[in-house]
């Protein structure tokens, strides 16, 4: 399968979890595919071991990427880089897949200099949240780093600690509720494609509010959102 390009006008496009319509989501070879073409910037999702440190996996366990029933949370990161992922074709043919850290994606994100969306999937302690700053802090990364979660009260977290640091809240539809609360805290938008209106986009970026979408994967659905003005698309092939 090939990358589609689509006429984006000043939209800038995210790699979802790497390249992850061309190699397996959240491993380093989605990631440095991603590195290795136009798009603005990479997305990855970052939960705890059981050993405090952050690995890259959508879910809280291995089912669904490698037929593994290990939960994260309750495993080591030794006993989870031994897990071997299924290719985009189902097959484990290929030793190099495997659940890798947050500290090798921000090395690929420095690398190619892409900016990088974090997802904060756990329920993060300001500990917690303070080690993963730290880290990305090491590779010089913060100000080409936006944090994004279902989850507000990472995003405060987040804000306590770094009060102008770029973040998004994920959301299934906008609603003029959500609007009121993300501009009094100048968090950005990460909205459902599905529920996505021009109209909203307007009212979003007349409260100062960015707005970003996912998962976009049809160039005419692209295009359309590129014309209604919108800042961010994210997609798994498109670029």
């Amino acid at each position: 399968m090939n990358t589609t390009k689509f006429d984006k006008k000043s939209t800038l496009v995210i790699a979802h979890r790497g390249l992850s319509g061309l190699e397996k989501e959240n491993t380093n070879s989605a990631f440095v595919a991603a590195g290795n073409r136009s798009y603005y910037g990479i997305e990855t999702d970052v939960h705890k071991t059981k050993d405090g440190q952050f690995v890259l996996n959508h879910d809280e366990d291995f089912r669904r990427v490698a037929c593994d029933e290990t939960v994260i949370k309750e495993a080591t990161l030794d006993q989870i880089q031994n897990i071997i992922l299924f290719d985009i074709d189902e097959q484990k043919t290929r030793l190099d897949l495997r659940p890798t850290t947050l500290q090798n994606y921000l090395s690929i994100c420095k690398r190619y200099e892409k900016h990088s969306i974090i997802e904060l999937k756990s329920d993060f302690t300001d500990v917690d949240i303070g080690k993963i700053i730290k880290i990305v802090n090491h590779y010089q990364q913060l100000e080409n780093t936006t944090f994004i979660s279902f989850n507000y009260e990472n995003l405060l977290k987040v804000r306590k600690i770094l009060p102008n640091q770029s973040a998004q809240y994920l959301i299934w539809k906008i609603t003029d509720w959500e609007l009121d609360r993300l501009s009094k805290d100048k968090i950005d938008i990460d909205v459902w494609c599905v529920e996505l209106t021009k109209e909203q986009i307007d009212k979003a970026h007349s409260l100062g509010l960015k707005v970003n979408t996912w998962t976009v994967n049809e160039k005419i659905d692209a295009e359309k959102l590129a014309d209604w003005g919108i800042d961010y698309i994210t997609s798994n092939i498109l670029e």
